[in-house]
């Protein structure tokens, strides 16, 4: 097959999953609304303090914008037998794998604008460095949708990737720099916060929003690694289950 006819399928499954999945009007405002209600929880003794939380809003917003939707798309079509309809395509395993990852990139990246805007023009946030802003959140919204669909295809039920994912997801809201600084953690808390993804978007985000731009190249490059590292294995591990 030639890689048109493989980038071809690629888009084909694309569009199909953003038609039949994503943009339902619940996923966008469950991406939308749990990280605004899980901020003003937070912000409730320093209201003052809601402009500081933006780069971490935004991240939590692609975080569960992504992990959510590729648990309940890859685990649901591998239930009702869609994805081994898939594979009678002539495309190969590894591309349908990344059409399902884009799709979830895709739909990251639209719930993560969404909420960019909201606390540009209602939290008094800047953007001051916005090619920077714009890679940074293109690759969280990577890294985070292999991170997903790592997850789900690891299992077999809806319920059990939204349950694996908690694993990860709540540990990282805490854990990397939200809503506490990683200077303000004990040690050992820092050192964990640091294998995290998330603390790299987050960080890398508030230094294109409200601080310096000096530590970008280093958090895009970890974001890069994390993303190959991510898909690679989401790949052999989706490869192994269907032998």
């Amino acid at each position: 097959m030639s890689i048109i006819e493989e980038l071809g399928g690629i888009l084909a499954i694309v569009e199909k999953d953003l038609k039949a999945y994503y943009f339902k009007p619940p996923n966008i405002s469950w991406g939308i609304l749990f990280p605004i209600v899980l901020a003003l929880s937070f912000s409730l003794r320093n209201p003052e303090g809601l402009t500081d939380l933006a780069p971490g809003l935004i991240a939590m917003a692609a975080l569960f914008g992504t992990t959510s939707m590729e648990a309940i798309v890859i685990t649901f079509e591998k239930r009702v037998g869609a994805l081994e309809r898939l594979q009678l395509a002539p495309i190969t395993l590894a591309s349908i794998l990344i059409s399902k990852i884009l799709g979830g990139t895709i739909f990251g990246l639209v719930i993560s604008t969404i909420m960019t805007l909201l606390t540009t023009l209602f939290l008094g946030a800047e953007i001051t460095n916005l090619l920077a802003f714009t890679v940074v959140l293109l690759l969280t919204t990577i890294v985070h949708s292999a991170l997903g669909a790592l997850v789900a295809v690891s299992v077999k039920e809806v319920f059990e990737a939204q349950t694996l994912s908690n694993y990860f997801r709540f540990p990282m809201i805490f854990l990397c720099g939200i809503f506490l600084p990683l200077e303000r953690m004990p040690t050992a808390l820092r050192y964990l916060a640091r294998l995290l993804p998330l603390t790299y978007s987050v960080e890398a985000l508030r230094a294109t929003m409200v601080e310096t731009a000096e530590v970008i190249l280093s958090d895009i490059m970890i974001l890069t690694g994390y993303s190959i590292l991510l898909l690679y294995l989401s790949i052999v591990l989706f490869r192994k289950n269907q032998e």
